[in-house]
């Protein structure tokens, strides 16, 4: 049997990740991209060790870990005094650690794979239309009319390959603006370590190291910075913004031989940091299904995980927003006594390490 023409729509994390899976397994794919050239905004950061394992055999992973911060420590705050600080790598398992990188130079790893592998990535190519029938896959991009065997929607939220196969993105919107900003900070305290700050009235502030100076501020309040219970001394600020957070995961991740991964698929709240690993797990475990010829399992092994990732980090998000006396009372007394209980702490590594 001849090679299958698939098409992958959308170039961030988790179109690249097929694209560089399918390739290195013989199989090219064509890569469209909308946007006109490649993105320069740092989006997710966290990358787990089961991604840095799907990521190992293409050189990715080791393109990543030579530049990513290692999180070494995850420190807790009520306001700004500080409640545990609680390791973030095994020392039994040097495999197991997170690392942190901006999504642009994660995709810049992926992309200079792909190519070396041959591929090419037609960024300004926007898909306009996608019929499937026996006979194949029939698309219109820029107008011009194409013929897949395969198409991958990896085309993020407001994905065109979902809204034209008609499939359902159910959930719903989180109420109220969060904010972000991308800041270089001098003699930050701590520089490699996550730090959270649970504030009054279920506020949280949470910095993310992004380099050896650089820094991600997120909060479920507008002005990231300002809601900041400490001062932290800003060299310079990438970019500021408010946003919005929806939770949704896509009835079905395949109608025929369409296929909808990462974004495209599910979205929930940046608690935990698993949307890019989840999609770049979706990647590879569809890639190796269409090497396989076992793509009518994709479905069903991947939306079991996509729905409990939701519901993990919905969990986590409810219990450290929450302005309820008692959850935060529990909250409070869970960091404290993970800060000498040996036992908490490898739950807290497990939960925090695994997807």
């Amino acid at each position: 049997m001849t090679n299958p023409r698939v098409l992958i729509v959308g170039a961030g994390p988790t179109g690249l990740t097929a694209a560089v899976e399918l390739a290195r397994r013989g199989i090219m794919p064509v890569v469209i991209e909308k946007r006109k050239s490649v993105s320069h905004l740092s989006r997710a950061v966290g990358i787990l060790p089961r991604s840095m394992d799907i990521l190992g055999p293409s050189g990715v992973a080791k393109a990543i870990r030579a530049e990513a911060i290692t999180f070494r420590r995850a420190i807790f705050h009520t306001n700004g005094e500080q409640l545990a600080s609680l390791p973030l790598n095994s020392h039994k398992n040097r495999k197991n650690r997170l690392f942190g990188l901006p999504q642009n130079r994660t995709e810049l790893h992926l992309r200079n794979a792909f190519i070396a592998l041959g591929g090419k990535i037609n960024y300004g190519a926007e898909l306009l239309s996608l019929s499937q029938s026996d006979a194949g896959i029939s698309v219109s991009i820029l107008g011009k009319a194409f013929r897949f065997d395969t198409v991958i929607g990896a085309d993020g939220t407001n994905s065109t390959v979902r809204e034209t196969m008609r499939i359902p993105y159910n959930g719903y919107e989180l109420a109220g603006l969060w904010s972000i900003a991308d800041v270089d900070a001098v003699g930050w305290k701590a520089p490699r370590a996550f730090q959270g700050y649970i504030l009054d009235q279920g506020g949280v502030v949470v910095v993310v190291p992004l380099t050896k100076n650089r820094f991600r501020v997120i909060a479920n309040r507008p002005y990231a910075l300002a809601s900041l219970p400490v001062p932290m001394n800003i060299a310079k600020l990438y970019r500021a913004a408010n946003f919005t957070i929806s939770v949704r995961q896509a009835e079905t991740y395949q109608i025929g031989h369409v296929f909808l991964a990462g974004d495209a698929a599910h979205c929930h709240s940046p608690v935990g940091g698993r949307g890019m690993n989840l999609g770049v797990a979706d990647a590879a475990d569809l890639a190796e299904r269409i090497v396989n010829g076992t793509t009518d399992g994709y479905h069903a092994a991947r939306h079991p995980v996509g729905r409990a990732t939701i519901k993990q980090s919905e969990r986590a998000r409810r219990i450290i927003t929450s302005t309820h006396p008692a959850i935060r009372f529990f909250l409070r007394s869970f960091l404290q006594l993970a800060r000498h209980s040996p036992l908490l702490q490898r739950r807290f590594l497990k939960n925090a390490l695994d997807l």
